[in-house]
C-alpha cells in the first residue's frame, strides 16, 4: 500500500534541524518526518511527527517539497510532502528508541555529510527549496 510521508524543514539562526535515525537506516540523518496515520490530515501528521522526533512545536508555513518514489521495483510507492515551518515552542526532546540524536547543522555542514544522509535528494531538495523560496502556500492543499 502506498505511504504518505510528511514533515518539515526547521531553520533557526541559519541552521537546519536534522534527526538521526535509530531504526530504519540507523545512524543516518533525516528531516523530522514520518507516515500519515489513519484519520489524520497531512497538516496534523507533519506537526505531530516534528514534535515526536524533535520535541519542538511548529506552525506550518508553506510547502517546500513534494516527492514520489519507491525503494525498489517491488516495493510500494510513497509520496513525500514537506513544509517550511515556524518554531513556536518546545525544546529538543526525543525518544532514544526512535531517534539517536537531534542537531542543528549549517547548510555547508549538511552538504559535507551527504553520505550520512538517509535520502540526499529528498533532504537537500527540501532544504534548497526552502532556502531559495521555491515554496507554495498551504492554501493549495484541500482537505476533503
Amino acid at each position: 500500500m502506498p505511504a504518505i510521508i510528511t514533515g518539515g524543514v526547521l531553520e533557526k539562526d541559519g541552521k537546519y534541524l536534522l534527526i538521526q535515525e535509530a531504526k530504519n537506516d540507523r545512524g543516518k540523518w533525516n528531516l523530522p518526518a514520518g507516515h500519515l496515520d489513519a484519520g489524520e490530515t497531512i497538516f496534523d501528521a507533519a506537526v505531530r511527527e516534528i514534535k515526536e522526533e524533535s520535541g519542538l512545536d511548529v506552525e506550518l508555513s508553506e510547502v517546500c517539497h513534494i516527492g514520489n518514489g519507491q525503494k525498489d521495483r517491488n516495493s510500494d510507492p510513497f509520496i513525500t510532502l514537506i513544509f517550511t515551518t515556524k518554531i513556536i515552542g518546545g525544546s529538543i526532546k526525543y525518544d532514544p528508541e526512535e531517534i539517536l540524536d537531534v542537531k542543528w547543522f549549517s547548510y555547508e555542514e549538511i552538504l559535507s555529510m551527504r553520505d550520512q544522509l538517509r535520502a540526499e535528494n529528498f533532504i537537500l531538495g527540501a532544504i534548497n527549496n526552502a532556502r531559495n523560496g521555491l515554496t507554495v502556500s498551504t492554501d493549495i492543499i484541500t482537505i476533503l
